[in-house]
């Protein structure tokens, strides 16, 4: 069954404004997974991090939905909709 997108994903998608987690790199510290914010570039880390700062980013801005920034994956994942969109 194809995965049906939903409408908070934008018509246009950034592109990312950083190699790594933003504010991981600031703090000098680590993450798992990176995870791109579609809506503004923001790039954060993943739930499996220990400062998940993609989520973090979506509670203070309302940006819905992400984008993996892993290599071979290609999907998105919707806040609002607490569904992979893409």
């Amino acid at each position: 069954m194809p995965i049906k997108p939903c409408s908070h994903v934008p018509a246009t998608i950034h592109a990312p404004l950083s190699a790594g987690c933003q504010e991981c790199l600031a703090l000098g510290d680590s993450w798992v997974h990176l995870r791109l914010c579609v809506h503004c570039g923001h790039v954060g880390c993943c739930d499996d991090s220990k400062n998940r700062h993609a989520t973090r980013h979506n509670a203070t801005t309302g940006h819905a939905v992400i984008r993996s920034l892993e290599p071979g994956e290609n999907w998105l994942w919707c806040y609002a909709d607490d569904r992979q969109v893409g």
